[in-house]
């Protein structure tokens, strides 16, 4: 296949111009698909020091001398310097090609043609640059509707993760953004459903680092490396590295050209205070996310948790936790820049809990999910506490002008390894949803509490849950609409306490006759006997549901 944005020897052979002169491949014939950079026609018996690599070598053979010993020179040098193609026109000079030069082009690799006509060299030149022109022009316009669409990404609200997915897409390999000591900070794969075999990008970058981990490696030989300027104060100076590696096809030069524009795209981007750091949090929320929606195999889990950061004790159960703000805040609409704060200030608590913890954000749904690695299944409170008191600290410093808003609600769940963690990870992000309606009264909740909550928020868009609720509560929420004292405060605090009259009275501040009262007439509007547990039970899982059907 014909290099993109080339013109090979192959091609410049079937133009007209060299296709008149009835052009014979004496040697090389498997190298035709050589690019040719440019062409040049000449006599001189030294000419290959004038020439600089790529280029279609026009003669009639002047030059290539009368002696086996200077022919097999002349054609060494030409190959040496790495020319495309020898092209002799038989006739002036030569009515049938030398054997020393026929037998030295076969050694040394190079590809040689004998034209039996006589052509005009200059038609051959001006053909095959109005060609390669033509190449570069449909190179620099494809590389320009990439580079505007990343652009439109970018103004549609896309950040580095949108436009490094949109570039993955159109190299149709995978693209890393990393330091310029080589830390990862993202990774983008084409999308899509991947071939049978195909790696997923950490994978890929794993293995490129596994085999020589002191040091960074080189990467392998056709990837394209473009450096995003702005790491200080130098013209020089690189603020981060756009990395694309053949993994799935070749790479040509149209893909050179676009990681470079959108390498100073992305410049633009990074100039915004620790976007590296929330770069970097998205990354690995992503990949939380895929491990939760089991887009990860847990075999494949540990490995790429490396790549990120993560290494928890060999053996230690995982402590997923999930943080879900209750309320949207303003940067939700506002974008990267205080989700930066929101990593850098989380980060900074997080420290001093002491342990192991692979902190992600997703955006889209305003979620904060981490894995934490312990040493035994005993520290598992202790840590979650620690946790989720950094999380909220974190978002007080991030977010001071949300003070008085309701506090974000933190889930924990528990995985014995890592075939467990995204299940957990999954449960504790849907549990994180539900319990947005429960009061705020907790530093976290256990995600195995959630139970009957998280059941009733999955049947939340189903009317028959409104319904049950309007049929076991509903005349006690019309009391409480119009009349005073409510009620439905004292039939939860009833059934919180077990029934148990004297603890109830005491908790709700009431004399024993009061509670009496009040508790006849909710039995009364409801037509039920709070003595029954099987309507206790239903009036404890209406309750709840109230809150998801609001």
């Amino acid at each position: 296949m014909e290099p993109q944005g080339t013109i090979t020897v192959a091609r410049a052979l079937g133009l007209p111009a060299l296709r008149r002169g009835l052009p014979e491949v004496v040697s090389g014939q498997e190298l035709l698909d050589r690019p040719v950079r440019w062409v040049h026609a000449g006599e001189a018996p030294n000419i290959a020091a004038l020439l600089k690599g790529g280029e279609l070598l026009l003669t009639t053979g002047l030059g290539v001398g009368p002696r086996p010993a200077e022919q097999r020179a002349f054609v060494r040098r030409l190959a040496e310097r790495g020319i495309a193609a020898l092209v002799v026109e038989l006739g002036a000079r030569f009515r049938t090609l030398p054997g020393p030069v026929v037998d030295t082009a076969r050694s040394c690799g190079l590809p040689l043609v004998q034209l039996h006509r006589e052509v005009p060299f200059v038609t051959v030149t001006e053909e095959i640059h109005t060609e390669i022109v033509n190449e570069h022009y449909a190179l620099l316009r494809q590389a320009d509707v990439v580079h505007r669409q990343a652009t439109e990404v970018l103004l549609r609200g896309g950040g580095v993760p949108e436009i490094l997915r949109h570039f993955a897409a159109f190299a149709a390999n995978p693209v890393f953004l990393e330091t310029p000591e080589g830390q990862l900070l993202y990774a983008a794969g084409p999308g899509g459903t991947p071939p049978a075999g195909a790696a997923d990008p950490l994978q890929v970058w794993e293995g490129l680092r596994a085999p020589r981990a002191a040091e960074r490696p080189e990467p392998p030989a056709g990837s394209v490396i473009a450096d995003i300027p702005g790491g200080g104060p130098g013209p020089g100076a690189v603020r981060a590295r756009l990395t694309v590696l053949p993994v799935a096809g070749p790479l040509g030069p149209v893909h050179r050209i676009a990681a470079e524009r959108t390498a100073d795209l992305l410049a633009v981007v990074l100039l915004r205070a620790r976007q590296e750091e929330e770069l970097a949090a998205r990354g690995r929320g992503d990949f939380l996310t895929d491990l939760a929606e089991g887009r990860i195999e847990a075999l494949d889990a540990p490995a790429q948790a490396r790549v990120l950061g993560f290494r928890p004790g060999s053996g230690g159960p995982l402590l997923p936790v999930v943080m879900r703000l209750v309320e949207d805040p303003r940067p939700l609409a506002g974008g990267g820049e205080s989700w930066a704060a929101l990593v850098h200030a989380v980060q900074e608590e997080l420290a001093g809990v002491g342990v192991p913890v692979l902190l992600g954000v997703r955006l889209p749904e305003g979620r904060v999910p981490l894995l934490a690695g312990l040493r035994d299944a005993t520290e598992r409170s202790a840590v979650a506490e620690r946790i989720a008191a950094a999380l909220r600290a974190g978002v007080e410093r991030a977010w001071p002008d949300r003070a008085g808003a309701r506090p974000p609600v933190v889930v924990a769940g528990l995985a014995v390894g890592w075939d467990a963690a995204g299940a957990e990870l999954r449960h504790a992000a849907e549990a994180a949803n539900a319990a947005c309606g429960s009061p705020p009264d907790r530093g976290w909740y256990d995600v195995r509490s959630l139970d009957v909550d998280l059941l009733l928020w999955r049947l939340r868009e189903h009317g028959d849950l409104a319904a049950f609720v309007d049929r076991v509560i509903g005349p006690l929420l019309a009391h409480d609409r119009t009349a005073r004292p409510p009620l439905v405060p004292t039939l939860e605090t009833y059934l919180r306490h077990a029934g148990r009259k004297a603890e109830t009275a005491r908790a709700l501040h009431l004399n024993r006759q009061t509670l009496y009262d009040r508790l006849a007439r909710i039995a009364s509007l409801l037509g039920s006997d709070l003595e029954d547990p099987r309507t206790v039970l239903a009036l404890g899982v209406a309750l709840q549901a109230r809150r998801h059907v609001r």
